[in-house]
């Protein structure tokens, strides 16, 4: 008969104890406190990212199409540098239609036509409404500067936030649905949580694009592009907090909150545009799962003709990557998501 040292047991049982167990022998007062404390700090962060990104956005690189001499308009272009703080880089193009070209496949946020009696100004709000209500006050400085929006937002959304609040819908439904599944319905086998996860990144997304399309009429969603769009952002949130789960337990909430609440939705370009954003967030913002969708979701609504592949393959990656790491964390730890 083989016998089981006590102390062996003891030891092999404690490295098998998942992460949250450490704090188990605190005392409910203790434990209670450092919650608290955890969720002072996230919020500290959440409304100080919110308040250096969104509170004062300033100008710092807006790219323009110019065409003509800006030596014979100078007065034009310094007034427009004047209400861009010195932000405005400048770039020449052999004509107008290559100019506003540019502005339709986003390469530029506006453009500059001096080769007329009357300088026009061409800009789309629906690019980034913050950086066109910062360019359309030039035209206070400068009467004979004539501004046209080539794409307006709708009356239905002035400010062009619907995009926004979209994003921020879908990912608090990845994962706000994750940790409460897991809180309600302990005890899904790995196939089974991926098979959830996956059906509701499919579901939510196809609910929210109906509510926010058909039935609220706010934004003109294509169908199966906004739906695959949304899906992916939500199957990331999702998997990521999955993963996060599976490493760290019930602490899962503080990566994932900080990751997309905190970093993700002020640098998304969705309520301030990437060119006003402070550094770094204006470098990272197009590479993060919520900026890509925003950017994912602007094209698909405003530029459908010119939608760019470079925000989709993103998000495809993100998710492949956050549900790629999902499925090797659990077989390695031989455990799933859904078991607390």
């Amino acid at each position: 008969m083989v016998s089981i040292r006590p102390d062996r047991l003891s030891i092999g049982s404690a490295l098998r104890r998942r992460p949250e167990a450490a704090g188990r022998g605190w005392p409910p007062a203790a434990r209670a406190l450092l919650v608290a404390a955890l969720a002072i700090v996230a919020g500290s962060l959440f409304v100080t990212s919110y308040m250096l990104a969104l509170g004062d956005p300033v100008p710092r690189r807006i790219n323009m199409a110019v065409v003509g001499s800006v030596t014979s308009h100078q007065d034009v272009v310094n007034a427009i540098e004047d209400v861009a703080d010195g932000g405005v880089i400048l770039h020449p193009y052999p004509s107008a239609a290559a100019a506003l070209h540019a502005v339709d496949e986003q390469q530029v946020y506006a453009a500059l036509d001096l080769t007329q009696g009357t300088p026009q100004l061409y800009l789309a709000s629906a690019a980034g409404a913050s950086v066109a209500r910062v360019l359309e006050t030039a035209s206070s400085a400068d009467p004979q500067l004539r501004v046209v929006d080539t794409h307006p937002l709708p009356p239905s959304d002035p400010e062009g936030l619907d995009v926004f609040y979209l994003v921020i819908g879908a990912t608090i439904i990845g994962f706000l649905t994750v940790f409460q599944v897991r809180a309600n319905a302990d005890g899904l086998s790995l196939p089974a949580w991926t098979a959830f996860v996956v059906s509701l990144a499919f579901a939510g997304s196809l609910v929210l694009t109906l509510v926010v399309g058909p039935v609220l009429h706010h934004l003109a969603l294509p169908l199966i592009e906004s739906w695959a769009i949304l899906a992916l952002q939500m199957l990331t949130v999702a998997a990521f907090t999955s993963t996060m789960a599976v490493l760290i337990g019930r602490w899962a909430i503080v990566p994932t909150f900080l990751f997309f609440m905190v970093l993700g939705n002020p640098s998304s370009g969705g309520a301030v545009s990437p060119a006003l954003l402070p550094d770094p967030l204006d470098t990272v913002s197009q590479w993060l799962p919520s900026g890509a969708t925003v950017t994912g979701l602007r094209d698909a609504v405003y530029f459908h003709s010119y939608q760019h592949p470079r925000p989709i393959a993103v998000l495809a990656v993100w998710a492949a990557a956050c549900l790629g790491a999902m499925l090797v964390v659990s077989h390695r730890r031989r455990t799933s998501p859904g078991v607390t």
